[in-house]
């Protein structure tokens, strides 16, 4: 709908135009509407506002009555159908007690017009969790990231898994490696190769990774113990 200002600067614009010798099709094309369009806004000589939110529109004869709306909403307030969509309140009606009262469109409709559909049901008590710590390296061989992911093989559906690991402040790939299958034991291959090349054994490092079960199965867990049992084992000798 177009408001009565819009509509005023419209015909102002299009008289303006018919009186440099522009036709009324042109100028109202040039506007988006049409001839008829502007013979409408200005019929009996004056500007007609939009006259579609005046008109009285019938009630639909499939409407639904208060009594019906309230019958739905009873139903949805029902302990056993407090936290079910609507879908399954309707099959289950039907199933339970053999009986129809709308279909889910007219349940969500109803819900949706007391702001009941947001959120049905008990709401979960709120979850606090940690922020995550944030690791900053000044150096090399203190903080690495890895991961793993998925390579495609020669044929179709045969894939291979890539562990690599990167440290965060050089960038340097430390270890990587390509397997047949993805499991801890693999990622811990991979951890051990790399700490021995890079001959860290004997300072602290931080392994940063998701929570995937390739990096924290016990296979690795009992791997990264041995290794901080080695570092105390070298910083005792020292």
């Amino acid at each position: 709908m177009i408001s009565i200002p819009d509509r005023q600067r419209a015909i102002a614009l299009i008289e303006d135009a018919r009186a440099q010798g522009a036709r009324l099709e042109a100028a109202c094309r040039e506007l988006g509407i049409t001839a008829r369009t502007y013979q409408r806004w200005t019929r009996g000589g004056e500007l007609r506002e939009d006259q579609r939110p005046l008109v009285d529109r019938p009630v639909p004869a499939n409407a639904l009555t208060p009594a019906e709306e309230q019958e739905i909403l009873d139903v949805c307030h029902r302990p056993e159908y407090a936290s079910l969509p609507p879908e399954q309140i309707v099959a289950r009606l039907f199933d339970e007690e053999q009986r129809y009262v709308a279909s889910p469109s007219s349940f969500y409709r109803v819900l949706h017009k007391h702001r009941e559909v947001v959120h049905r049901g008990r709401a979960k008590p709120p979850q606090r969790r940690a922020k995550p710590t944030t690791y900053q390296a000044a150096a090399p061989n203190q903080v690495w990231s890895w991961d793993a992911t998925w390579l495609g093989g020669p044929i179709k559906g045969q894939y291979y898994y890539l562990v690599m690991m990167v440290d965060i402040f050089s960038r340097k790939i430390t270890g990587w490696e390509v397997f047949l299958a993805e499991s801890a034991h693999n990622s811990r291959s991979v951890l051990e190769r790399a700490v021995l090349a890079e001959q860290i054994i004997d300072q602290p490092l931080v392994l940063h990774a998701d929570n995937g079960s390739p990096f924290k199965g016990a296979t690795l867990l009992e791997k990264l113990h041995h290794l901080v049992t080695a570092i105390h084992a070298v910083d005792v000798k020292n």
